[in-house]
């Protein structure tokens, strides 16, 4: 992987001759307070028990001539939470957008380097996108409820994918699902943490929920197509802290059956909801990436340590 050199400066002081010239390290700041340091492999090499669900090695991203993503390598075990952290502009979001695929909408996007699913490549030909999406469903920051029914947003999912038919022919047919559509409205609203506040309302617009409920819908929607990765970007960022708390609660809960990889501004909120956390910095680089205790508690490299107490970012 790329390093980036660590400065140093050689001062001579007049001594004994028999005494070598000291030579002491200085650090150089960057235009965002982020100073420079020689990044070490070993504080990316977080080991953990179990199996991973997600391996990244050696991606790059660039837009244009913007390189976005550089050479980062990380696995993510399963059920389990993953925040990935740093200052904006670092390559975070394109890091996450990199799991399901999705910068494949960006025209100016290049890709390299490898990810893969349960050991297998999601970046070779003839992957299905649309089966890739159902495995690693993504939560968006800003809630994105359909303008449909409450109901109609969980089962659309379903409906789309052929998983479920409750159209006119259907019915006429003797094949509508309205039975299992209601269990599966009523097991993913209860999965989000919604069912009782809705439950006597499912065919309420769902654009008239609030917005904590509606980021709890959108959760819901990623949840009936069965996913087995979850992708959040930013989820409570516009949220009230009493929606948030809700959304944090969820997300341990999720864990429980899904692995979650989440991004956050909000390091407290980091502190609090996951297992391992990825720090990325300026030029998108991954930094460091531990348990989430060793990172807040006792960082390996200063540049995250000078992070995390808010010297820059």
């Amino acid at each position: 992987m790329s390093d980036t050199p660590q400065t140093r400066q050689a001062s001579e002081v007049d001594e004994p001759a028999e005494t070598a010239p000291t030579t002491t390290t200085t650090t150089r700041t960057t235009t965002t307070g982020e100073s420079d340091e020689r990044v070490r492999e070993e504080w990316r090499d977080h080991e953990f028990a179990g199996p991973a669900k997600l391996s990244v090695e050696d991606l790059n991203v660039h837009y244009g001539d913007d390189h976005a993503l550089k050479d980062v390598s990380i696995d993510i075990p399963e059920r389990s939470v993953t925040a990935l952290i740093g200052p904006s502009g670092c390559g975070k979001s394109t890091f996450l957008r990199c799991l399901n695929r999705m910068n494949d909408r960006v025209s100016s996007a290049r890709i390299e380097g490898s990810v893969t699913l349960d050991d297998e490549e999601i970046y070779q030909e003839g992957v299905n996108l649309v089966e890739l999406r159902k495995r690693v469903g993504m939560v968006f920051q800003s809630p994105n409820p359909f303008p449909k029914s409450i109901r109609d947003n969980i089962s659309y999912g379903p409906r789309k994918h052929g998983d479920l038919e409750t159209g006119l022919l259907a019915r006429l047919l003797g094949r509508a699902d309205e039975d299992e559509r209601e269990e599966l409205v009523e097991r993913c609203l209860r999965d989000a943490a919604l069912w009782d506040e809705v439950n006597d309302r499912l065919d309420d617009n769902a654009l008239g929920l609030s917005g904590g409920q509606q980021q709890r819908l959108c959760i819901a929607r990623c949840l009936s197509v069965d996913p087995e990765v979850i992708l959040m970007d930013e989820p409570a960022s516009a949220l009230d802290p009493i929606a948030t708390a809700k959304i944090e609660d969820l997300i341990d809960e999720l864990s429980e059956e899904y692995t979650v990889v989440i991004v956050t501004h909000n390091m407290q909120q980091a502190a609090r909801i996951s297992d391992q956390t990825a720090v990325f910095l300026t030029g998108g680089e991954l930094v460091e990436y531990d348990a989430t205790g060793k990172i807040f508690e006792n960082p390996e490299s200063q540049r995250v340590e000078e992070y995390i107490s808010g010297k820059f970012g």
